[in-house]
């Protein structure tokens, strides 16, 4: 029986306390704006308190190199646009937050169901700043890959994981200008 419980602590508290500390943090502003990890490339979403390493040209159809780079952060997908530059940047994260899979990967984007649109993310590029909005969240089959084209008329960003959390059912994806 401890055995059982210490099992679904371990399952169970990491997703629990993401949910408190984003609960406690909405009714208390950031008083300053959040540091990014490093102005090479990453992200800074101050609404859920992300700031992680980007990997730069992630294959997103190879698991084997798309796991190994998201335990070092979040994904740009290979063969996406760049901040600064006309085109779509696609960022992927996991959202899994359990035992087994925490250790292994990243937890990065599981709050990112809580974006609304208006809501500010920033990408940090080769020393430059570059802010989007939110304008748009949808939970779409893990089957629809177009998301990842790199639309060149446009200067966009997509945010994608898995959904629901821990699960790879169906993908939430976060679309912004």
């Amino acid at each position: 029986l401890l055995f059982a419980s210490s099992i679904l602590v371990k399952i169970f508290l990491p997703s629990a306390k993401a949910e408190i500390v984003y609960q406690l943090s909405k009714s208390q502003p950031l008083k300053e704006e959040i540091k990014p990890v490093n102005t090479d490339f990453s992200i800074v979403i101050p609404k859920i308190r992300v700031n992680a390493n980007v990997v730069k040209n992630v294959d997103p159809f190879d698991s084997r190199i798309y796991q190994k780079a998201l335990t070092k952060g979040v994904a740009h997908a290979k063969g996406s646009g760049l901040p600064g530059f006309p085109g779509n940047v696609f960022i992927f994260a996991h959202s899994a937050i359990n035992w087994y899979q925490a250790s292994q990967y990243n937890s990065i984007f599981y709050l990112t169901n809580k974006l609304e649109p208006g809501d500010e993310i920033f990408i940090y590029y080769k020393g430059s700043k570059y802010r989007y909005s939110v304008t748009e969240k949808k939970i779409v089959a893990a089957s629809e890959i177009n998301y990842l084209t790199n639309n060149l008329n446009t200067t966009s960003l997509t945010l994608m994981t898995c959904w629901p959390p821990g699960s790879n059912l169906n993908r939430l994806i976060i679309l912004a200008n």
